[in-house]
């Protein structure tokens, strides 16, 4: 085990390190193809508008997407699935809180605490959809 800790340990530095460098070469190779552009595509106020990903109605800008709506959606849906599947294990598996616990019983709980989590999350990012779907209609 101590082993196996050690190589992940250095595979994690030298992956930090690898990206590291990709990032500052992209950042390089990003800036070398904004210069190519011609000056007009950078300047044209039309094109901004319609490229950029907001709404533009009536002259206000609206956000067709939320970061935080969709993680407050996401991480309430985890929460709840995870609270569901105690209940569900609780329910069904009056065995698995004592000290003598089949293996069978333990692939059991896990499968429905993983299966109800990743419910959970997505009916949430589900949730986070139809909200953001209500929120650009009702500004339209």
């Amino acid at each position: 085990m101590e082993q196996l800790m050690i190589t992940v340990n250095v595979a994690i530095v030298f992956g930090v390190i690898y990206k590291l460098f990709e990032l500052f070469v992209g950042r390089k190779e990003r800036m070398m193809l904004i210069e190519k552009l011609p000056i007009e595509a950078l300047t044209d106020d039309s094109r901004k508008i319609r490229d950029f990903p907001l709404l533009n109605l009536k002259g206000t800008f609206f956000p067709t997407f939320s970061t935080s709506l969709r993680l407050g959606c996401l991480l309430m849906g985890l929460g709840l699935g995870l609270l569901i599947g105690y209940f569900i294990v609780v329910g069904t598996q009056p065995g698995y809180f004592m000290e003598n616990v089949r293996h069978t019983v333990r692939e059991t709980v896990s499968i429905i605490y993983g299966a109800s989590v990743l419910l959970g999350g997505g009916l949430g990012l589900i949730v986070a959809f139809i909200i953001e779907v209500m929120r650009a209609s009702r500004y339209k």
